[in-house]
Parts: C-alpha cells; structure tokens; sequence
C-alpha cells in the first residue's frame, strides 16, 4: 500500500511540473518544463550522493579505522541480502544517521559521531538496519527525484513572478495562472514531497526491524535521536534544510508534528508502530501453551548481545 502511495505522489508530482510549465508557456512551455525536470532527474541520478556526503564533510571507514560500526554495516547487508555499502562517519554532536545513492549497488550510509557515542550497540544496529531499509527500497532514489522535482516546480515559480506579466508567455490564464504557478504549485510540492517521505520512513522502520530482528533497540534509538535533534544542533543541516528529509529523525530544529508540514512522522507514532511490530514478531516465534505441558520458569539469562555469538555487546560501535 505504501509504495502505491508512493507512486502516486510521484506522479502528481510530475504532473504538477508539467502543469507549472503550461500555466507559465502553455505547450512550449510544458516541454520545456519536461527538458529540464529530465536534465535535473539526470544529473541528480549520478551525483547527489557525491554532493550530499561532501556537504556534510563525510568521511569514510573501514574495518580498520571504525571496526565496531563498519562490522554491524556489514553484517546487516548480509543480513539483507544487500551489496556492502559505502560506510561513512560525520563529526557532528548530534546523533543522526542517512543513507544516500542511485541503488544499492552504489550505496552509502552516514552516521554521526554523536550517534555513535550516545547509543548502544544494539540500538546502533537497529539505526543502521533502517538505513540499509532505505536502500533495499530505494527510497534514496525516490526522495532525490521528488526532492529535484520540488526545487525545479520552486525554480518554475519564480520564472512566473519575472515572466509572468509578459503578454507574450503565452499563459493560458493570465494572473490566475501565474498566480498559481508562484504560490500554489510550489506549496503543493512541498506538501507532496514531506508526504513521500513519512510514507518512506514507516515502510523502513518495519523493514529495519526484520534486518536487525530487534524492533524495541531501534524504538529506543528514535527516542533517544528525537529528544537529542532537538537540544543538539546540526549546523550543516540548518545551512541546508532540504537535505532534512534524508535523515531517521528530523535535524533541524522545531519539527515535532506530524502534519503536512513535517518531513518526518512523530516518533511517538514511530516508536508505536514498532512496539506493535515487536509483539507481532513475539506472538509468531512463541509457540501456544499447552494445558498438558506448561511453561517453567527460568532464571534470568544474560543478552548475548547482537551477533556476537554468546558475548556480552560492547558499549559503543567506535572503538
């Protein structure tokens, strides 16, 4: 159902585009609208993974430099069935993780210094399984198109306040249109893009809870990420709020409802869904209780700690 949405909301998001252009230049106008919405989608395919990682001065590791955290990466991809991803690490306080690229073939995932400080090993891993989620959908993908296309029908509405009393712009409805194209088409794309994306972000919670198999560590991660995004600031992202959506949580500062407006939906809701998730995936690997052999209690039984075979889980993935 959510990737039906989603397809939806790409739809009507180049239906938007299209109709930008017409209400700006009618015919000529809508083709040219299409050439560039292709030329951006183009270069936005092959590069922005390149300009996001750069923007926010990424740096990446390996098994050497970052063992803990590049060896969950890798045992969740394998988990997956995913090709090992890119693995990056940003210097930032505030905890936060994205995951950028064309597909999963030539994916990278990002995570803060201060993510890695502040959680645990197993609420690390469920933040990175939601990552790797993100990739095997390939909602990197779908977010950069629709993040494109919202700036192009941005860029649209501005050449309507230049061009738009112009007799010769052949707009088919005057200052209705132009109207349109300056105010409505632009809001109306922001509204569709933030929609893709808390669409995206329940379908990656559920599955990154399958890949690490712990949905309570990664509700434990978003509680922690939500009350930190909101004390901690993200300087890099607050120079570039449209990157904000790429994110578990939401960087910037002042988003907490889940409205049209949010790119995110409440963590509340978030951690809700997951908590249902985990009783989901309890009820199915508890088998019922017979009359005639019922369940004896047990002593407490130490975690073995995530993929670590019988060891307790180390403190924090960055030593």
């Amino acid at each position: 159902m959510n990737l039906v949405r989603t397809a939806m909301l790409l739809a009507f998001m180049t239906a938007l585009f299209m109709a930008v252009g017409f209400l700006i230049g009618g015919r000529a106008g809508m083709m040219i609208a299409l050439l560039v919405a292709a030329g951006m989608n183009f270069f936005s395919y092959w590069n922005s993974d390149k300009m996001v990682l750069r923007m926010y001065n990424a740096q990446e590791v390996d098994a050497r430099s970052a063992p803990e955290y590049y060896g969950i990466v890798q045992d969740l991809a394998k988990n997956a069935g995913l090709p090992m991803p890119r693995v990056f690490v940003i210097d930032s306080p505030q905890p936060n993780a994205f995951a950028t690229g064309r597909n999963p073939e030539n994916a990278a995932v990002a995570a803060s210094t201060g993510l890695l400080h502040a959680l645990s090993y197993d609420e690390v891993a469920g933040v990175m399984a939601h990552e790797l989620a993100h990739v095997q959908n390939r909602d990197t993908l779908t977010m950069t198109l629709t993040a494109t296309l919202a700036g192009a029908i941005s860029m649209l509405g501005n050449f309507a306040f230049f061009f738009g009393g112009n007799r010769e712009n052949n707009n088919p409805l005057g200052v209705i249109g132009t109207l349109a194209a300056m105010i409505v088409a632009p809001l109306a794309a922001m509204i569709v893009q933030m929609a893709i994306s808390r669409t995206r972000e329940y379908s990656a919670d559920r599955r990154g809870a399958e890949i690490c198999g712990k949905p309570l560590a990664l509700a434990s991660a978003l509680q922690k990420i939500a009350g930190a995004s909101h004390q901690i600031p993200n300087n890099q992202a607050e120079r570039n709020p449209a990157t904000a959506h790429m994110f578990i949580i939401n960087p910037l500062s002042g988003e907490r409802m889940d409205n049209l407006f949010s790119t995110h939906p409440a963590t509340e809701n978030r951690i809700a869904a997951l908590q249902e998730l985990a009783r989901e995936m309890q009820s199915v690997s508890t088998p019922p209780v017979r009359a005639d052999n019922p369940v004896r209690k047990s002593r407490s039984v130490p975690s073995t700690g995530w993929g670590r075979g019988g060891s307790e889980p180390p403190k924090g993935p960055w030593s």
